[in-house]
């Protein structure tokens, strides 16, 4: 039951009949690779409720023709026969369980697999409307449950299917005035059964709610507890988790009272249909109507009744969170990459200028970011973005790179629109450089060479030398035990580097691609004097002899490059160099004053 419970159905999880169509139709489709093994599966669980049905009918031939008359040959046929029936069933059920398995799991797998894939190709866009919790679940508790549909749920649903109608119909067929007063439980199931489907439901809902926000909470604690043991809200965390947790408890104890009530209904229901079947059985038996074996089989066979009609119960409940997790996965699975190759692509010349010719950009359907932004960045040029935080020079370079594509205008290099690109040459030729680089666990040399797969060791050495970064990695204890400085490990999120290390590494990732145009989100700010230096030489010799365009949180930093540009609400207001600028007297120059007055009392940045 735990497991059932833990697979309720979210109100908006819940789907209609021509969605249900639909999300079976297209499972059916990913299946056909195994539809051989589902097909023999199928077959054999019908050959395994034939077995499981003739056991009863056995038992009634051997008190028939074998207890009563006191027949031996037939008493010992029927037991050989019903030893038989049993192993059979134990080597078919062998064989079902291991087919269905073996086909779900496969189909789970590629389902994993492909919805991996596509979460890997889909834009930014996407990930700025949906929540990192919301995509996770698709591959957690959505799987989960169709995990555990296919590992008993389906099998189990089929068998019960199978059973009610062959028990049904050879209780029919041996004594239809018996299964009549059978028929006197059913409106109480019936009633009972209605009343579970909604009431689990709602119960079951609320047990998923519950497990969703107690690990929301637990994951904000584990990933804030350095925050927490530094402000001593150790006791205030403890009880908020506990409030949490309580809510959980009640869920799970409404859920519990829900099948509390059915179950017991659905026993009684057995109970007291067996009562009366043993009743009537016995007068129909004194009156000649039946045999003693036929009562005896009819009642043998009740117990195979009821059983199916609790499991079906519960197991609806899975089915429906099931088909509505398929639902939810299909939907991702439909949802566009925004930023897509087009069919007939184009390869970027391995030089030229890139050109933003009137652009705008909003995410989604808010306010506009960008306004008609048209400027040229030269090969070669070295070009800053400064501005007041959210002005949008952050989002200015993610168009330049297209990590998205501009609402209006165009953004072009060498001549050739970004949306014509290739996917394998804009990444090649234009390279983004984030202010945070995410480091995977293993090891510098593995992390570096993510960058550009299938590259030697030679290259990935190279391109470290190339940005004056080895000795900084050599100087590290773990590297001097190693013997080779790049087969350190990181560790998670590369927790075992310093900040700056861990910047040198994303810079070593670009130096490995060697693009035409490097965006670069400056990274030095939160960093110590000493690593600031290593770092800015690394990216003084990363941005040699290629176009960069810098996202320049300090102005020392922009001083340097060969232009700046100033964007203000959304709006490139200045193009020029620091001289120009700076004799100007605008918004650069208002900027620059400020961030030298401030210079006594900490470096001015400017937010992005």
């Amino acid at each position: 039951m735990a497991g059932w419970m833990a697979a309720g159905v979210d109100a908006d999880s819940r789907i209609d009949r021509e969605q249900a169509r639909q999300v079976f139709r297209r499972t059916l489709a990913y299946m056909a690779p195994y539809r051989r093994r589902i097909t023999i599966a199928g077959l054999l669980m019908v050959l395994s409720t034939g077995l499981l049905l003739a056991g009863p009918l056995l038992v009634r031939r051997a008190v028939d023709r074998g207890i009563v008359p006191r027949n031996g040959r037939v008493l010992d046929q029927a037991v050989i026969a019903y030893a038989v029936a049993a192993t059979l069933n134990y080597l078919i059920m062998r064989t079902v369980i291991i087919n269905v398995a073996t086909a779900g799991e496969n189909f789970l797998r590629d389902l994993r697999n492909r919805v991996f894939r596509h979460l890997l190709d889909l834009s930014m866009p996407f990930y700025d409307r949906e929540k990192a919790g919301v995509i996770v679940s698709r591959m957690t508790s959505d799987i989960d449950s169709l995990s555990e549909l296919v590992q008993f749920g389906l099998r189990m649903f089929v068998n019960n299917i199978l059973m009610l109608v062959g028990v049904s119909l050879v209780l029919v067929i041996m004594s239809w005035q018996l299964f009549l007063v059978c028929l006197v439980s059913v409106p109480i199931l019936v009633v009972a059964s209605r009343w579970f489907k909604q009431a689990s439901n709602d119960a079951y809902l609320a047990v998923r709610d519950g497990i969703a926000a107690t690990l929301s909470r637990l994951q904000e604690g584990l990933a804030g507890v350095k925050e927490i043991q530094a402000f001593d809200r150790t006791d205030v965390e403890a009880r908020s988790f506990h409030e949490t947790n309580r809510k959980l408890f009640d869920a799970h104890m409404r859920s519990t009272i829900v099948a509390a009530w059915y179950l017991p209904v659905v026993d009684l229901a057995g109970v007291v249909t067996t009562a009366l079947a043993v009743g009537v059985g016995g007068y129909f038996v004194h009156t000649g109507r039946a045999s003693l074996g036929t009562v005896v089989a009819y009642i043998l066979l009740l117990q195979n009744l009821f059983e199916p009609i609790q499991q079906l119960s519960q197991l609806f409940n899975m089915v429906q969170s099931a088909a509505a997790g398929l639902h939810k996965l299909y939907e991702l699975l439909d949802t566009p990459v925004e930023v897509d190759e087009p069919e007939t692509s184009r390869e970027l010349p391995a030089s030229g200028a890139l050109e933003v010719e009137h652009v705008s950009f909003a995410y989604g359907s808010g306010d506009p970011v960008l306004s008609d932004v048209t400027l040229t960045v030269a090969p070669n040029e070295r070009l800053a973005l400064v501005g007041p935080t959210g002005a949008g020079k952050s989002t200015l370079a993610k168009l330049m790179a297209r990590l998205y594509d501009p609402t209006r205008g165009t953004i072009s290099f060498g001549g050739v629109d970004l949306r014509d690109a290739s996917r394998e040459s804009l990444r090649h030729r234009i390279v983004v450089v984030p202010q945070e680089g995410y480091l995977f666990d293993g090891t510098i040399r593995e992390n570096i060479r993510l960058a550009r797969s299938g590259s030697t060791d030679a290259e990935v050495v190279a391109a470290v030398n190339r940005i004056g970064a080895m000795d900084r990695f050599a100087e590290r204890a773990d590297a001097r035990d190693s013997g080779d400085p790049l087969d350190t490990e990181v560790g998670e999120r590369g927790a075992r580097l310093s900040a700056g290390e861990r910047q040198l590494v994303s810079l070593a990732r670009a130096a490995l691609v060697d693009p035409s145009v490097l965006v670069l989100d400056e990274a030095t700010s939160s960093l110590d004097p000493g690593t600031e230096a290593i770092v800015e030489n690394a990216m003084d010799a990363l941005m040699a002899g290629r176009t960069t365009i810098v996202i320049a949180h300090r102005l020392s930093t922009a001083s340097r490059c060969d232009r700046i540009g100033v964007v203000v609400d959304g709006r490139l207001v200045e193009l020029d160099t620091h001289e120009a600028l700076m004799a100007r007297g605008g918004h650069y120059a208002s900027l620059y004053e400020a961030w030298i007055g401030a210079q006594g009392s900490g470096p001015l940045v400017t937010g992005g």
